[in-house]
C-alpha cells in the first residue's frame, strides 16, 4: 500500500525589496531590550522576569513592553516602528 505524506517547510519565503541590516551587539549592559508578547497565557510572566532578570545580572538599561491580540496577527506598524525607534534588541515570545 503506497500512499503519501505532505511535508510543509516552515521557512518563510525570501522577501522581495530591501533587506534590513542586523548588527551585532556588543553586550546588554546600557542597552533597551524591547518585548513583544504574542497574547498567549504566561508569557508576560516570563516576560516580566526575564526583565528584571536581564537588568539585574547584564546591566540593561530599560526595557519596553507591548502587547498583541492574537499571536496569529502581525504587531502593528505602530508598534514595529516604536521598538525599532527605541530599542537594541527586541524578543517575541510565546507563553502557555
Amino acid at each position: 500500500m503506497a500512499g503519501s505524506i505532505v511535508v510543509f517547510d516552515p521557512v518563510a519565503p525570501k522577501r522581495d525589496g530591501p533587506q534590513q541590516s542586523r548588527r551585532a551587539l556588543d553586550g546588554l549592559a546600557g542597552k533597551v531590550v524591547g518585548f513583544v508578547d504574542n497574547g498567549k497565557p504566561n508569557f508576560n510572566h516570563l516576560v516580566d522576569d526575564l526583565a528584571e532578570l536581564l537588568k539585574s545580572r547584564h546591566g540593561v538599561k530599560s526595557t519596553v513592553k507591548h502587547s498583541k491580540r492574537s499571536a496569529s496577527i502581525p504587531a502593528p506598524d505602530e508598534v514595529m516602528e516604536d521598538l525599532a525607534g527605541r530599542c537594541d534588541l527586541v524578543i517575541t515570545g510565546a507563553g502557555d
